[in-house]
C-alpha cells in the first residue's frame, strides 16, 4: 500500500513538474478564471460567491473589471488536484490532505489562499458489529473521496495510529474505496452494496443517519484531530498567484462575505445552497442541520492543520516538514491566527 501510494505521488510529481515548465504566456493575468469544489455543504461559501458573483464583484473593486469565473465540480479531491497540475483549473476549493501533498510534492509550488469550512467529517456504518475502529474486519469496506490521500483517508490514518500504535497507522488502508459522497450514499442506502461504511461530511452525514436503516457514529473528525479540521480551502499554483495577485485577494474578500452570509442570515445562505446544488433536502433540515455541534466552522484561518502535516510527515508521506501553517499558505493569509 505504500508502494501504490509512492506510485501516485510520483506520477503527480511528474505532472506537477511538467505544469510548472509551462510558457510564461501561462502564468499571464487572466480575465478567465476556473474554480472547482466537491459536493456537500462543506463547499457553501463558494455557492454563495457564485451566485452572488462575489470573486467578479471584489476584484472590480480592486481594479480587475470584466472577470469571468467559471464553477467546476468533482466528486474527489484527487480529480481536482490532477485538474489544477494539468492546467485544467485554476483554483481548487478541497481539503487539507491535497494542499500539503501537493505543496510538499512541487516544492512549494502550490499553496492555500484561505480557508472556508471546518465542519466534523463523520465515520458512519450500516454494520451492527461496527461500534468503535477496532472492530474492522479485513474485508469491511470504508468509503473515502480519495484512498490514501484524502481528508478523510487521513484522518482515518490518524485514528489508526491512536488506536492500535502509531506503527499501525496504515492498517486501515487496505478497507478504504474511492467514492464520491453522494455515491457513498447510495451504497449505504444499498442493502446489497458491499460498502457498509463511509466516512462521511454533512449534509450527507445526517441524510445517512436519518435514512439509511442501521446506520450509526464510529467516530468524528473532532474527537481524533482535538477540535476543528479544516475541510475545505483555496488553493492554487504560486505561479498563478503570482501572476494574480488581485484575482487572490478576490478570493479571500469574497470568501469573507460569503462566510459573513452564512453566519448573519443563514436562511438565505441555505437557499443559495440549494438553488446552485439542487439538493432535495429541506430548507428546515438544513438550517436544523447547521444547528448541531460544529457546523457554523466558518472561518478563513485554517485549523488543524498542522497535526495533519506532523503524521504525514511522520509517516514519510510528507518528504518536508512545514515549520508552520504559513509555509504552505500564501502570504495572503499571513495574518489570520491558523494552526
Amino acid at each position: 500500500m505504500i508502494k501504490h501510494l509512492r506510485s501516485r505521488l510520483a506520477v503527480a510529481a511528474v505532472i506537477a513538474a511538467a505544469a510548472f515548465t509551462l510558457s510564461a504566456a501561462h502564468a499571464q493575468q487572466k480575465s478567465e478564471i476556473s474554480l472547482s469544489r466537491q459536493p456537500g455543504i462543506f463547499y457553501m461559501p463558494s455557492h454563495i460567491m457564485e451566485k452572488q458573483k462575489l470573486i467578479e464583484k471584489h476584484a472590480a473593486a480592486l481594479g480587475v473589471p470584466g472577470v469571468t469565473i467559471k464553477w467546476v465540480t468533482f466528486s474527489g479531491g484527487g480529480a481536482q488536484t490532477d485538474a489544477l497540475l494539468a492546467g485544467g483549473v485554476d483554483i481548487l476549493n478541497t481539503g487539507t490532505g491535497n494542499l500539503l501533498l501537493l505543496w510538499d510534492r512541487t516544492r512549494g509550488g502550490v499553496k492555500g489562499i484561505v480557508a472556508t469550512s471546518a465542519q466534523p467529517m463523520t465515520l458512519i456504518s450500516r454494520d451492527a458489529n461496527i461500534k468503535s475502529i477496532r472492530d474492522f474486519g479485513p474485508n469491511d469496506k470504508i468509503a473515502v473521496p480519495t484512498v490514501k490521500v484524502s481528508t478523510q483517508a487521513i484522518v482515518l490514518q490518524i485514528a489508526a495510529a491512536e488506536a492500535f500504535g502509531a506503527d499501525q497507522w496504515a492498517k486501515l488502508d487496505t478497507n478504504t474505496v474511492q467514492l464520491g459522497h453522494p455515491d457513498a450514499y447510495a451504497a449505504l442506502a444499498n442493502p446489497k452494496h458491499e460498502v457498509h461504511t463511509h466516512f462521511s461530511i454533512p449534509p450527507f452525514t445526517f441524510l445517512e443517519l436519518k435514512n439509511v436503516p442501521g446506520a450509526h457514529v464510529v467516530l468524528s473528525s473532532p474527537d481524533v484531530m482535538g477540535g476543528p479540521l479544516s475541510q475545505a480551502q483555496f488553493f492554487t499554483t504560486t505561479k498563478f498567484a503570482d501572476a494574480n495577485p488581485k484575482i487572490i485577494q478576490a478570493v479571500r474578500d469574497a470568501t469573507r462575505e460569503a462566510q459573513d452570509l452564512i453566519r448573519s442570515d443563514t436562511r438565505q445562505a441555505v437557499e443559495i445552497y440549494k438553488e446552485i446544488t439542487g439538493d432535495k433536502t429541506s430548507v428546515e433540515e438544513l438550517l436544523d442541520l447547521l444547528k448541531e455541534p460544529g457546523m457554523m466552522e466558518w472561518n478563513l484561518e485554517p485549523q488543524g492543520t498542522m497535526k495533519f502535516a506532523a503524521h504525514l510527515f511522520k509517516t514519510g508521506t510528507l518528504k518536508n516538514q512545514p515549520k508552520a501553517w504559513t509555509d504552505y499558505y500564501l502570504p495572503v493569509a499571513h495574518d489570520l491566527k491558523g494552526n
